[in-house]
């Protein structure tokens, strides 16, 4: 379907204030952001404007009852310049399964997709050219219909915003395995992209970092043994010749870099086994050499290496080098620049005149 997505531009750019060279995390946002209304059932009013302050009523329902998911992905420039978008329509999907578990409406799959190339190929200069930086988008959806009253909304917003990003993690992480909290349980909200996942995690992660851990490695509710996804992070470890990676269980999120470094993986010949994976199992590995290599993947991360796992009052330790998961790594970024041939058919060119 064709939108008409009107478009107001701001009378002067904010570009010249941002270097390149030092971009601060998740404060810097581009001139620019996407919007929709849903209301009386259909998603209406499809528009650009310039970034600023949304009015929210107080008893706006996502700040009392939590309706609020969200999406992370990222812009990049192929080598003649052109904004491409990594796999849009899998985290179009996928923002549509968090919507349904949270009782909030679908958006048209072509509509999160034409207003992702529309916003990119309006801010097509703010996407970093260093390597490893890339334009973050922030598509999210919120209840802004004002009742006080346990129900879902009949009001909502949706909103893609972008914020120009470097290089994540530039050293091994070190995570900690928690064993009070949880993030996930079976029949909860593990698998959906949902704001209360994050906010819960936020006391734990605190916690970790206070004892010199950089992540939460998460463990499953019931037994406090299985091994289920990093704070921002899938997990994949390689034990001898063979990689592993925690199965999607309802508790764990679907991971769009977590399913591409997948396919990669197999392409370059290694056998790939989503199944359940204990943390004893994984010291053992370290113990007797086995454990190879261990890795997070996400879209802020891309491939993030670990150095360690606390468990226990000991650390599990992985060894120093990661030769796939460097090659991976490179071959997926080289992809998302067109450097080399995507095969896979992941990239998605805007095909927007450029402002």
């Amino acid at each position: 379907m064709n939108y008409n997505i009107s478009i107001s531009k701001v009378e002067e750019s904010n570009l010249d204030q941002l270097d390149f060279n030092n971009i601060p995390l998740g404060t810097t946002f581009t001139d620019h952001m996407f919007i929709c209304d849903y209301e009386n059932g259909e998603w209406v009013n499809p528009r650009i404007v310039p970034m600023g302050l949304i009015p929210t009523h107080p008893a706006a329902m996502a700040l009392h009852y939590g309706q609020a998911i969200f999406e992370g992905m990222k812009a990049y420039k192929d080598t003649e310049g052109e904004p491409m978008l990594f796999r849009p329509e899998q985290n179009a999907k996928r923002l549509n399964l968090s919507a349904d578990r949270m009782g909030m409406p679908n958006l048209p799959e072509d509509l999160f997709v034409e207003g992702l190339k529309e916003l990119v190929s309006l801010e097509h200069n703010w996407i970093p050219p260093q390597q490893g930086s890339a334009l973050y988008l922030r598509p999210f959806m919120y209840a802004d219909e004002p009742f006080i009253g346990m129900r879902a909304a009949t009001h909502y917003k949706f909103i893609i915003m972008a914020s120009p990003a470097g290089p994540f993690f530039s050293k091994r992480i070190k995570l900690w395995a928690e064993k009070q909290f949880i993030r996930a349980a079976e029949g909860g909200t593990g698998e959906a992209k949902a704001a209360g996942n994050y906010a819960a995690a936020i006391r734990p992660t605190e916690l970790a970092k206070a004892k010199g851990y950089d992540q939460v490695l998460w463990l499953d509710a019931a037994e406090h043994k299985y091994i289920q996804e990093v704070g921002t992070m899938n997990i994949f470890f390689k034990i001898n010749d063979k990689f592993i990676t925690p199965e999607l269980d309802g508790c764990v999120l679907d991971g769009i870099t977590r399913k591409s470094v997948i396919d990669l993986l197999k392409d370059r010949g290694f056998e790939v086994t989503e199944r359940k994976i204990t943390i004893n199992e994984i010291q053992e590995a370290s113990k007797d050499g086995s454990l190879k290599e261990a890795f997070g993947t996400g879209t802020a991360v891309g491939i993030a290496y670990i150095e360690r796992i606390g468990y226990e009052g000991d650390d599990i330790f992985v060894s120093k080098d990661s030769p796939i998961g460097i090659e991976i790594n490179q071959r997926l970024s080289d992809i998302k620049t067109g450097k080399i041939e995507d095969k896979f058919g992941w990239m998605l060119k805007t095909n927007k005149e450029l402002a």
